[in-house]
Parts: C-alpha cells; structure tokens; sequence
C-alpha cells in the first residue's frame, strides 16, 4: 500500500507473488544449502484460535473441522454404544482440494458416500457459520435425490439449523469417485465457513449441528 499505488487493483500471478523464507539468504546456493529445492511441500501457522463466543478461527478449517466432526462421531459412536442402521466406514483423503480425493481407497461393498466438507458462505447463499449446509448440487451436478431429500428430511425431524445450497465452484469428495467409475449414491453435508481458502471462521453450533445430523442418518 506504502510503495505500489496500483495495489487495489493489482491480479495475484506467478510473476508478482513470492515465498519469504525467514532465513539471511540472497542467492540460490544458500537456499539449496538450507536444504530446500523445488517440489518442497510449503506450510503455513494455521493460527488457530476458539473464542469465548464459540467461534473457531484458523487457516484449513476446510477441511480440518469435517476431520474434527468425523473423529468426534467415533468416539461418541464407541463411547455411548450407539447401535448403526447400517455398516459405516470412515475415509480420510489428502488430496480433496486437488480433485481426486475419493477417487480411489473405497470399500468394494460401499454402497453410499456422504462427503463432509464445508458449507460455502457467500452472497445468494443460505448457510452461515451455525448452520449444517446441505448441498443439493455443485459443479459435479446434483447430488443423489433421496440422499439429499433424507438429510433434509432429518435436519427438520431433529430440529436443526439447517441450509440447502447449490455451489456451482465447488467440488467434493463424492464427486470424485462418481468420476473414477464407482457406481454409488452420494451427499453432502458440512458446517458453514466463511472466507473459505483464506483465514476461516465457523462456529460450534455449525459443527454440533453437522454432527447430529450424521448421527441421526447413520442410525
């Protein structure tokens, strides 16, 4: 802001963002001989903080909240003894955000994949950071009709704060293993976060309200 008047306006390229290494470097030797070359993995302070409001703030909250909800769901599941209407497995991918997170690892004798993600938080959009978000359709196309339909029918059964959208810049798990070839119905389902990619906000409230509809759907 201080130096380039143009800042406001300026597009975000190759050519004009940088890495800073916190490190008395200069030339490319020094850096080779701090041990880093290309193709390193970079990795930022995720800077997580929890409010006394209940709100939780951090760089990652898509995905690390949906993790946070799934592994609560198992102890909980274990701890209180909760009886499943169905056979339940729990994946964790690494590479959602490039695309092809559940396009491989998935039991042959699955018959339903319901991605946790993240409720997007945006203009024309009905979820915010209190609310289980609901995804009837994102740039894979819709997801399955019943599925869906059952998700929303429990949010109302069990009186949660609930939203319904459509993210058509979006994609999920589900939908990467409807394009590896698996034949299975798919859902969608996560707390609200704003400022998705950048500093991330949700709130409890979202991811209790995550949490008891997956537990209302698996029993």
């Amino acid at each position: 802001m201080h130096v380039y008047e143009d800042v406001a306006t300026m597009q975000r390229s190759e050519s004009n963002i940088e890495v800073i290494l916190d490190e008395k470097v200069v030339k490319e030797s020094e850096v080779l001989e701090l041990g880093i070359q290309v193709g390193d993995f970079i990795s930022f302070d995720a800077r997580t903080r929890y409010t006394p409001s209940g709100f939780i703030k951090s760089r990652h909250l898509d995905d690390k909240a949906s993790v946070g909800i799934l592994l609560a769901l198992a102890r909980h599941i274990k701890e209180e003894q909760v009886a499943l209407g169905r056979k339940v497995y729990l994946l964790f991918t690494s590479y959602e955000e490039v695309g092809h997170g559940g396009s491989s690892g998935l039991p042959s004798d699955a018959v339903e994949i319901i991605s946790v993600d993240m409720g997007a938080i945006g203009d024309d959009l009905k979820t915010d950071e209190y609310k289980v978000s609901i995804c009837a359709k994102d740039s894979g196309g819709p997801y399955d009709y019943e599925v869906t339909s059952q998700l929303i029918s429990l949010a109302k059964q069990e009186k949660l704060n609930y939203a319904v959208d459509i993210y058509p810049r979006y994609g999920s798990d589900a939908g990467a293993s409807l394009r590896a070839g698996y034949d299975l119905r798919h859902g969608l389902i996560g707390p609200g976060i704003f400022a998705s990619h950048g500093y991330e906000r949700t709130h409890r409230e979202g991811i209790d309200n995550t949490l008891k509809l997956l537990l209302a759907y698996l029993q």
